[in-house]
């Protein structure tokens, strides 16, 4: 492979993605309307790799405000152990990037026999929009958090509908106004994490989400970098002991209630590890967002910032990030 390879420009149509998921959101109400008049008992997000890393905000929201009880689980999970509660009066949503994910796709069927409502992000006419009960286009993250915030609107949260219709509107030029800005802190991270030997990723609450995403998907399975990914208040309950001033740490910080996690991590990578990198939201102005809805729309900008980073380490190392051993090359 070459020593470097040009760096991609910035998606040109993010903007025009994320809005296309948002022009969804009507139709999104409509069936989620009919799920709550029909008696809906639970939710479950449900997903295998980036699908499911795509459902830590709108999981994460629900939990905070959410009536209902709210569930994560792997897909092939869900095949192997379907929960004792899923059945009748539950919504299962599930996602795929390329609506083939086998395992995704059989957690619909197997949701769907439980007599649960199945919805699902996925290409139109692929297996799994096939096996879903209603099918949407949108990408993956934004479109679980329309989810999200449409259910609470329909079960009668205390929900600022005048400020999430605000947010939602601005968030695809905030987020990529957020991924321009950062680009100087990227580009320092993806040079000084390059040559490691292994990276350890950190992050809490939605964050956790694209710690652990960084470290399977960009680093390991894109990049055939050792990595390893701790909810930053776990990493306290063992995985600390291998820091020292020569470890790469890189560590996310949102906004969300989990921040002081976040802070308590930094804090001590401050004191105990030289090489330690931060992502921190906090920093980034999203343009149009209502203050009191960043901790829940600014997950969304921190998946945008991992792809983005992913894209800086192809291109100082060289390795094109749809370079595969396995995946989609043999049986698995």
């Amino acid at each position: 492979m070459p020593d470097t390879l040009p760096l991609k420009p910035i998606d040109a149509d993010t903007v025009d993605k994320l809005a296309a998921t948002v022009s969804e959101r009507e139709a999104i109400a409509a069936a989620l309307a009919d799920v709550v008049a029909r008696g809906l008992r639970n939710v479950y997000f449900v997903g295998a790799g980036g699908s499911i890393i795509c459902s830590y905000p709108a999981h994460y929201l629900l939990q905070r405000k959410a009536s209902f009880p709210v569930f994560q689980v792997q897909s092939d999970e869900l095949n192997c152990s379907t929960p004792a509660l899923m059945g009748e009066g539950s919504l299962v949503v599930l996602a795929s990037y390329t609506g083939t994910t086998k395992e995704t796709v059989a957690a619909a069927k197997t949701a769907k026999a439980s007599g649960a409502t199945v919805i699902s992000a996925a290409k139109a006419g692929s297996p799994l929009a096939e096996a879903s009960d209603i099918a949407f286009s949108g990408k993956s993250d934004l479109f679980e958090l329309l989810v999200a915030f449409e259910l609470l609107a329909a079960t009668g949260a205390d929900l600022d509908r005048a400020e999430v219709d605000a947010a939602l509107t601005a968030l695809p030029q905030a987020v990529r106004h957020a991924i321009e800005q950062a680009e100087p802190q990227l580009a320092k991270i993806a040079d000084a994490f390059k040559d490691e030997p292994i990276t350890y990723v950190l992050g809490s609450g939605p964050s956790y989400g694209w710690a652990y995403g960084f470290a399977m998907c960009f680093l390991q399975e894109m990049q055939w970098k050792h990595a390893a990914a701790f909810n930053t208040g776990e990493f306290f309950q063992g995985a600390f002991e291998m820091v020292d001033d020569d470890t790469a740490v890189l560590l996310w910080l949102g906004e969300d209630a989990s921040r002081p996690m976040a802070e308590r991590g930094k804090a001590f990578l401050d004191t105990y590890c030289k090489k330690a990198q931060y992502v921190d939201v906090k920093d980034l102005d999203l343009p149009g967002i209502p203050a009191a809805l960043r901790q829940d729309v600014s997950p969304i900008v921190v998946g945008a910032l991992a792809n983005r980073l992913a894209q800086h380490y192809e291109s100082v190392r060289g390795h094109d990030l749809e370079t595969r051993r396995y995946m989609f090359k043999v049986d698995y």
